[in-house]
């Protein structure tokens, strides 16, 4: 997967989730925030992060930079994704459906984040299994990288086609 250049992106960012962590030390406890972020253009463009520091805002600007650098391109169709397409993460599976115009963003917590900083304004969604934030964002991404454009896909068919011996006296 070729890394994609934003310097001519205009990406806004959305904190997912902010958690507090504690380390036991022999003096007590020793805290720290971990930060959640997706960071998306309205175009098609997205990515998410993870920062860890002792004081919130340093985790955010982390988990900023982290996303920054985790950006990927989605397909879409009009205002929705082209496909319905499940993604998956460890046990958390996401159901992503397009939807038609007018229909909204039908999505709770982390899947709507992502789904607005993507640039989809019309998308059915079903968070199934873990509901642990990192594992559905994971999920929805593994989803969003499922989506191929028409061309590409044609591409594969006409591959496909042309290297299977059994094909080859139907032309």
């Amino acid at each position: 997967m070729e890394r994609i250049n934003i310097e001519g992106l205009n990406l806004k960012d959305k904190v997912i989730f902010i958690n507090r962590v504690a380390k036991v030390v022999k003096g007590g406890r020793r805290f720290s925030f971990s930060a959640l972020v997706v960071v998306g253009d309205g175009q098609g463009h997205v990515g998410t992060g993870k920062g860890n520091a002792v004081e919130v805002p340093e985790a955010i600007r982390k988990a900023i930079e982290n996303a920054k650098k985790n950006i990927i391109k989605v397909p879409l169709k009009k205002n929705t994704i082209p496909f319905e397409v499940m993604g998956h993460y460890g046990a958390a599976d996401v159901l992503l459906k397009p939807a038609s115009e007018g229909t909204g963003i039908i999505a709770g917590g982390p899947v709507r984040a992502i789904m607005e900083m993507v640039g989809v304004h019309n998308v059915l969604s079903k968070s199934l299994g873990s509901g642990n934030p990192n594992n559905v964002v994971r999920a929805t991404l593994d989803g969003l990288l499922r989506i191929k454009k028409g061309e590409d896909i044609a591409k594969l068919r006409r591959k496909a086609e042309a290297s299977n011996p059994a094909n080859a006296g139907n032309a």
